[in-house]
């Protein structure tokens, strides 16, 4: 008999934006993170000391490694929604056990997400741990949902499914939209820049420390110009940093 998958371990536990709050109680986190909106450490640091329950929970009711890690995601974007809602009142002297507490709220939650989300079947995801943990996953696409569309499509586009610039050029074409393949690379490099800038400075700093989201260099094959796949029905959002979510909520069973 197999053993368990081992509980996946996260770099940016070690960053020090996030051991700066490893001293906060889970009532101090709750409260920073509400107020402050614009800022993505204190959720990161909320996932980095609970990441290891809430995956045990899931791993155990998942049919697959990639289904598991898919909605291990998916949970952890329902925890940021609802994480702003959260009434989270000042400690009381001689609080009872029915007293608040962060931890029971996430396995609430996590009980939730396994027992509703309804999960793709696997050739259909395409979100992997390795690309993008859930905090860098849950802010890109928030930024995504912040571009123009025709910037979103063309980053989805590269990020998604690697097509060089040409190919993109081509679908566009297809598509109606007159982009030749320098304005596509135009676009792209816009499309870039502003879905960096989108993203909390803080969160810039933990995953991309420097660097970039864009990949580099983008193919530059003409294979397949005249068979490109059918891309109706593809979230915009459908990065592979970001996964193959829809609109928020569309995952969910009714």
């Amino acid at each position: 008999m197999s053993s368990p998958a081992p509980i996946p371990t996260f770099p940016e536990c070690d960053h020090r934006l996030v051991q700066s709050l490893h001293h906060l109680s889970d009532r101090e986190l709750v409260q920073l993170f509400q107020r402050h909106g614009d800022a993505g450490r204190y959720f990161t640091a909320i996932f980095c000391r609970y990441s290891p329950m809430v995956y045990s929970l899931i791993r155990h009711s998942a049919r697959s490694p990639v289904q598991a890690e898919y909605l291990f995601a998916l949970t952890w974007r329902h925890i940021l929604h609802e994480l702003g809602g959260v009434d989270c009142p000042e400690a009381a002297a001689g609080e009872g056990p029915g007293a608040f507490t962060l931890q029971n709220w996430l396995i609430n939650i996590t009980a939730l997400c396994i027992n509703q989300a309804v999960v793709p079947e696997v050739e259909t995801i395409h979100y992997s741990l390795d690309q993008a943990t859930p905090p860098l996953w849950c802010y890109v696409e928030q930024a995504l949902d912040r571009l123009p569309p025709v910037e979103r499509l063309v980053a989805v586009m590269a990020l998604t499914f690697r097509w060089s610039e040409n190919r993109i050029a081509a679908y566009l074409q297809a598509e109606g939209e007159s982009l030749t393949a320098a304005e596509v690379r135009h676009k792209l490099g816009l499309a870039f820049q502003h879905l960096e800038s989108a993203l909390p400075e803080d969160i810039r700093e933990i995953y991309l420390g420097g660097g970039s989201l864009r990949p580099d260099p983008l193919p530059d094959d003409l294979d397949g110009l005249l068979t490109v796949p059918d891309l109706e029905g593809t979230g915009l959002v459908d990065a592979g940093l970001v996964g193959t979510a829809g609109d928020v909520g569309g995952e969910w069973a009714n």
